[in-house]
């Protein structure tokens, strides 16, 4: 079980640096936007599941959806009020941004056992 432990705290630690790196070509303001979207669609668009995720996505695709939500031709429980909060020219930095990012498979935590706690 250590061992696991273990190997699950290197896996997270390796990744972390390779995310600082798919960011480095980005202003302050870009990773600032972007960071809001984390709370649904997870850090660097890497969604944990539920939603879609943002990370890797075609340019094109994104600001298309984006533009949807935004004239309300996509319907959506809250994208629409966040898509239009958005100018175009933000809209195109976030698609250059997510496009950018590693898609990767979302990284859970070890099952752990909980007999004999009692």
């Amino acid at each position: 079980m250590k061992r696991l432990h273990i190997s699950f705290t290197l896996l997270v630690c390796c990744q972390w640096p390779l995310s600082l790196c798919a960011q480095e070509n980005f202003s302050q303001a870009t990773t600032t936007l972007a960071a809001s979207c984390a709370a649904c669609h997870g850090p660097h668009g890497n969604s944990m599941g539920g939603t879609p995720a943002l990370a890797g996505l075609n340019k094109d695709y994104f600001i298309q959806r984006m533009q949807g939500f935004k004239s309300g031709a996509i319907p959506a429980t809250v994208m629409h009020q966040h898509a239009r909060g958005l100018t175009d020219e933000e809209i195109s930095t976030l698609a250059s941004y997510f496009s950018a990012q590693q898609r990767r498979t979302p990284v859970t935590a070890p099952m752990q056992s909980f007999r004999g706690a009692q």
